[in-house]
């Protein structure tokens, strides 16, 4: 069985290569988990990142959202990045939760949903998308973080040369228990559940106009579409 990177996190990595091809610095993976994580450091590294944190921990199940948000501020907190971008969720709960968690705990500016990153001068501008087709510019100072939209850019593919410069970056190990945390999980996942699909028929009675009424106020009512 093979890993790659969370299809989220992939945008914020693609981002954050573009943001160092426009502004410099170094780009730094930070990743959790045990060790078939490597598979994705690797690709991540592949693609331009200049080195990577793999905190090793070998029981993810006992971590909730909280934990492992601790566990990578604290791991974050030991290279004082300039800007953290994060993927809007994971690809298996989609809480949305970990990067937001993570700004409170390391006390920075954040935002949420961005679809456009821009560095100027000391601050971050970003795009963020909201409901209904709407958008929001935010300007933060930084450092700050950011958490990133699917679809902010195209993905980027390793190229034979990057796989192989991979090889030779630099991958830090640390451990949960050398960063002084533990899990302490208030949630605990027990079961989860195939969504259950049902269908529905519902007759529109009346006259072609009251029809159309009708169905005009059961998408704005009862399946909010409008």
């Amino acid at each position: 069985m093979s890993y790659e990177i969370n299809e989220p996190d992939a945008y914020a990595l693609e981002e954050a290569l573009q943001l160092k091809e426009k502004h410099g610095g170094e780009v730094i993976v930070l990743c959790a988990g045990p060790e078939r994580v490597a598979s994705a450091i690797r690709e991540a590294l592949a693609k331009g990142a200049d080195r990577a944190i793999h905190v090793a921990e070998d029981h993810p199940r006992a971590w909730d959202t909280l934990s492992w948000a601790r566990l990578l501020a604290k791991a974050a907190e030991t290279e004082k990045p300039e800007l953290v971008l994060t993927g809007l969720q994971s690809d298996d709960l989609g809480w949305g939760q970990t990067g937001v968690v993570m700004a409170e705990l390391l006390d920075l500016p954040h935002a949420t949903l961005v679809m456009q990153v821009e560095i100027i001068g000391g601050c971050v501008r970003v795009k963020r998308e909201l409901e209904g087709g709407w958008f929001q510019h935010v300007s933060m100072p930084l450092p700050a973080l950011v958490t990133i939209q699917n679809g902010i850019s195209r993905l980027r593919y390793a190229s034979l040369m990057g796989i192989k410069k991979a090889k030779t970056k630099e991958v830090r190990k640390l451990t949960a228990a050398g960063l002084g945390v533990a899990p302490e999980s208030g949630a605990r996942l027990r079961r989860v559940h195939v969504p259950r699909h049902s269908k529905q028929t519902e007759m529109l009675a009346g006259s072609p106009a009251e029809q159309a009424a009708q169905l005009v106020e059961k998408l704005r009512h009862e399946v909010r579409v409008l």
